[in-house]
């Protein structure tokens, strides 16, 4: 909402409540892990969360006569979800040619192969506001910091400053 309303572009809130259980994002009662697993899926995948998303953004693409749907997934510096996968998108692909009137819908997922240092200099690069932006599994008003997702964000910008400290003692 606040980046929509600092772009000053028109937006609108869907809420999607999922009330079945099966991961510590849903379950209050399941501690979420502040490391991710080094193999496997950790607790923190919402089954078929992408699946629901894209579905939803699919049918409001359809309805409003929309080319595209974008999605921010990324398969480099990620907790290993299987819906964040270059594979699970062209399946999808194929979902939309199948189920659809218009079947002409293209997904575009433009951060799937960027590490996170990539994404933050190309926010960086492109004036994002960064600064309203943050990706807590905990959902709260702040990020703790902590969860996997935090520390793979703050992985993504130490390395971009690393490299952008490294740049200006070159020149």
């Amino acid at each position: 909402m606040a980046v929509a309303k600092r772009a000053r572009i028109p937006y609108q809130i869907l809420k999607i409540n999922l009330p079945w259980k099966g991961s510590s994002l849903l379950d209050r009662k399941m501690k979420i892990p502040a490391r991710g697993k080094l193999w496997g899926i950790p607790s923190t995948y919402v089954p078929a969360r992408n699946t629901i998303f894209l579905s939803f953004a699919l049918s409001y693409a359809e309805a409003i006569g929309a080319g595209a749907i974008f999605i921010g997934a990324n398969a480099i510096d990620f907790s290993g979800y299987p819906d964040c996968r270059p594979s699970f998108y062209r399946a999808f692909q194929k979902v939309i040619k199948a189920g659809t009137k218009v079947r002409k819908i293209k997904i575009f997922t433009p951060l799937i192969r960027m590490t996170k240092a990539q994404i933050v200099r190309l926010g960086m690069k492109l004036g994002a506001p960064l600064d309203l932006t943050w990706s807590c599994y905990k959902g709260g008003e702040k990020p703790c910091g902590v969860c996997d997702s935090c520390r793979l964000r703050q992985k993504g910008f130490d390395k971009y400053y690393a490299a952008k400290a490294k740049r200006s003692r070159i020149l």
